[in-house]
């Protein structure tokens, strides 16, 4: 799967990037710690993103914050306790400026796309750093958020690992965590999805979902 990721995405954005950029990438991908927040993550939004290329007004930008979104991702902060998505986030988005070559205000844009991840349904775009940045903004954020609409099983299967990726968190801890964020995704509703065209691919999939597994996620608590 790595081989294929460097063939088809990477090769067209490494001159883009410094000499180690690649290592940063694959020592952070290839965690052991991680299940979820690995390569098969970033090769399935890739993929989602060759789809909706004709939505885009620089794909290559949003491939490069694919790239580098989940780049830094550790659960649990050196004193034990549980290390915040903004945090991972945000340590990403250094990760990112420190390996990237882009101009000024391209890496900016990628930058903000980054950090954008850190709260998914509330976040808006800053600045029109080019012309399409919103909609641009909008789209990679909804391919961030489209494995929601997956198929019941790979959804179950994902929760799993995510799971695996907390599990020195206790069980009822983490799934009344989780409760909480998915309940917070379905209230999102239309938020959900910002593009009209990725809302009716997968608005209705994932709204079955989230209402399927938070039904079903209180019985782990019992």
């Amino acid at each position: 799967m790595v081989d294929e990721i460097i063939k088809k995405h990477w090769r067209s954005l490494e001159g883009s990037h410094g000499p180690s950029a690649w290592d940063a990438l694959d020592g952070g991908y290839c965690d052991s710690r991680r299940a979820y927040h690995g390569w098969g993550h970033i090769a399935e939004l890739l993929e989602k993103l060759d789809g909706f290329e004709a939505l885009s007004a620089r794909p290559a930008l949003i491939a490069t914050a694919v790239f580098w979104h989940d780049a830094v991702y550790a659960t649990q902060a050196p004193d034990g306790g549980r290390r915040s998505d903004y945090e991972n986030v945000r340590d990403s988005a250094e990760l990112f400026l420190r390996h990237t070559l882009l101009n000024a205000e391209d890496a900016a844009a990628v930058h903000e796309l980054i950090m954008a991840t850190a709260d998914h349904t509330r976040a808006e775009a800053k600045k029109e750093h080019y012309d399409g940045f919103a909609g641009d903004f909008d789209l990679f954020l909804d391919l961030d958020l489209s494995p929601l609409a997956a198929p019941w099983k790979i959804f179950a299967a994902n929760l799993e690992n995510i799971r695996f990726e907390f599990a020195w968190v206790p069980e009822r801890e983490f799934y009344a965590s989780q409760i909480g964020m998915l309940e917070g995704f379905l209230k999102a509703d239309a938020r959900l999805y910002r593009r009209a065209e990725t809302r009716k691919k997968w608005l209705a999939a994932a709204k079955d979902n989230l209402k399927f597994c938070i039904d079903a996620l209180p019985a782990r608590l019992a």
